[in-house]
């Protein structure tokens, strides 16, 4: 009992051997070069260089699944197969139906049978003068903030895509880019260095870094 209370505060090596265990020093299997070593896997002979093909070859491995004979290609079939039949254009035979299809035919691709777009289509107008293009220049430059683009393209039926190309308002965009200065001026360390970095990745994107 004494032994036990004084283990925290006596020197190990004055203490007995079958009494003390120094658990951070127990060594398990999970070594560093056993770890290793059991990693260390032969790659599987199919993924060497083939001896007797002297030219390129495609390689046919799909995941493991259920069998199914709609999943192999007509071009991995021998002449003989009796799944050729399966695969012909002429047959009868149905594929099998998939999860986001209610049943297992496949529909021409007629646009009778299309789903509805998602925007109604609509005819390009070119209706658009030149004075009408002079006069969006004129209530852009007058008051920016009341003749907006979306104002500006509703008044004369146009696209505000359209509006930005005719005209621009400087004093809205300085007006814009300080908001976004003071907005900036308030981030962190860290938010600073992640909007840093996401410019670095955009300026790299399409070459060959």
């Amino acid at each position: 009992m004494a032994l036990s209370s004084l283990n925290g505060s006596i020197r190990p090596s004055l203490l007995p051997s079958t009494e003390w265990i120094c658990t951070s020093c127990r060594r398990y299997q999970s070594s560093f070069r056993r770890t290793r070593k059991a990693l260390r896997v032969k790659p599987d002979a199919s993924f060497a260089p083939s001896a007797t093909e002297t030219q390129d070859h495609i390689v046919f491995n799909p995941p493991s699944s259920a069998p199914n004979v709609y999943h192999t290609p007509q071009k991995f079939l021998p002449a003989n197969d009796p799944r050729r039949r399966f695969a012909a254009p002429t047959t009868s035979a149905k594929p099998p139906s998939t999860p986001g299809s209610s049943s297992g035919t496949q529909h021409p691709n007629n646009s009778s049978e299309l789903p509805a777009p998602v925007r109604q289509p609509y005819e390009k107008k070119y209706h658009v003068t030149q004075a009408q293009v002079e006069e969006i220049r004129r209530l852009r430059a007058e008051n920016p903030k009341q003749w907006t683009r979306v104002k500006l393209a509703e008044k004369f039926q146009c696209s505000q895509y359209f509006v930005s190309l005719c005209c621009c308002a400087p004093e809205i965009k300085e007006q814009r880019d300080r908001e976004l200065a003071e907005i900036k001026s308030r981030w962190g360390r860290k938010k600073t260095e992640a909007r840093e970095d996401r410019q670095t990745r955009k300026a790299l994107w399409g070459r060959d870094v």
